[in-house]
């Protein structure tokens, strides 16, 4: 799915070869595309017009992309944010996931795999501006995921999911009570053979549960299994 006709995807790294070749696999995917060589400039830019969606590199010159999530993330939560990391910058990509991503790529990546993320982050904004289907809704207790527009509800109030939280919690509602494992988990999360660590799925699950806590104090649907993983509980 394209974006809308002035939709535009913003793309900030410091390494000139990753603008060009990922501003190229999105401009021949019909998106429009602005490319930053650092944070700095990119947020001189972002104050007056935000993107429809933006891609961070984490370690760059003047503000590094953990500091330009945080701003962006203080004018927009709505606005979906992919970083792009090195392998050995875990601890960096954790703590960029806690402060709002709603996902991230390692370092070298595959342009098939960076346009599926994005197109699935696309798609979730368009839908949540339509009218969901009943169909599409699934409801279990005071829990309500809308499967089309990628929403989640808990006694009728909204409780904002990146997709991959969404996809968690969807993988966790479909056998209440039945354990599902950091791998299966992962492989619901990230369905495009994206691997990432066990630390990565407990970071997601902590803020699921946090965003729900703020809507709920008594929230304490999703437990841990130690030494499975986690589980949906349905009373």
């Amino acid at each position: 799915m394209s974006p809308p006709a002035d939709g535009t995807i913003a793309v900030v790294d410091d390494e000139a070869n990753i603008l060009d070749t990922v501003g190229f696999a999105l401009r021949r995917e019909g998106y429009l595309v602005e490319t930053y060589a650092e944070g700095a400039a990119a947020w001189e830019v972002f104050q007056r017009t935000l993107p429809d969606l933006a891609i961070l590199d984490i370690v760059m010159p003047r503000m590094d992309g953990l500091e330009l999530c945080r701003r962006l993330r203080g004018r927009s939560e709505a606005l979906p944010i992919i970083f792009l990391t090195s392998r050995d910058e875990e601890f960096d990509r954790v703590l960029g996931l806690e402060l709002g991503a709603d996902d991230y790529l390692c370092k070298p990546f595959s342009m098939r795999e960076l346009v599926a993320r994005v197109k699935v982050l696309f798609r979730r904004l368009a839908l949540a501006a339509t009218t969901g289907d009943e169909e599409e809704l699934i409801t279990l207790g005071s829990l309500e995921l809308d499967l089309a527009r990628y929403t989640a509800r808990w006694a009728g109030r909204p409780v904002p999911l990146t997709v991959t939280e969404f996809l968690m919690l969807r993988a966790l509602i479909r056998h209440p009570g039945h354990v599902k494992t950091r791998n299966q988990l992962m492989g619901e999360g990230y369905p495009h053979e994206t691997y990432v660590s066990e630390r990565t799925i407990d970071t997601h699950i902590k803020r699921l549960r946090r965003k729900f806590e703020e809507v709920d104090p008594g929230f304490v649907a999703v437990e841990t299994v130690y030494g499975l993983g986690y589980r949906y509980r349905s009373d």
